[in-house]
């Protein structure tokens, strides 16, 4: 895995269970893994600068070759999902892509005046949204694909 490279593609969707069956029963897309990201698991998380307790639903499967397919649910908190969720419905999100240096790549990014709007720490992995929908038309996250601990459930069930 180089800097740089795309690891993730993700979508936000309100409800992840019905999301994964739709993925495995039409595409076979999966399996998935899935996670509950919430305090206190969930450390130094961050929400347009303010610190925040926000909880989610992520579901991860092996999309390609080193690239995951990730769906995200909203729970509790308000969180850059919750925006997306009212703006513009269920749909892709981000693309997440590797950096080992998370702290030198997004000093880069903000000398050209992208920011984070939000960001968390789960486990060893560290995330970083950028503020680049408005250029793109979709968040770019930078992340260092730390190890996490096993799923909290899977489907389909094994």
């Amino acid at each position: 895995m180089q800097d740089g490279d795309v690891i993730q593609v993700a979508h936000v969707v309100r409800d992840i269970d019905n999301a994964m069956k739709f993925y495995w029963e039409t595409f076979r897309l999966g399996p998935w893994g899935v996670y509950r990201f919430a305090p206190p698991d969930m450390r130094e998380s961050t929400v347009r600068g303010q610190p925040s307790e926000i909880t989610y639903l992520v579901a991860v499967t092996d999309f390609r070759a080193g690239v995951q397919m990730e769906l995200m649910q909203p729970l509790t908190g308000r969180s850059i999902y919750d925006e997306q969720l009212e703006r513009k419905g269920e749909g892709l999100h981000h693309l997440k892509l590797h950096y080992s240096d998370c702290q030198a790549a997004l000093a880069r990014y903000a000398d050209q005046g992208i920011q984070v709007i939000q960001s968390g720490k789960y486990d060893d992995d560290e995330f970083y949204y950028l503020d680049t929908e408005r250029i793109v038309g979709a968040v770019i996250e930078l992340g260092n694909a730390g190890r996490i601990r096993a799923p909290w459930r899977r489907y389909p069930a094994a």
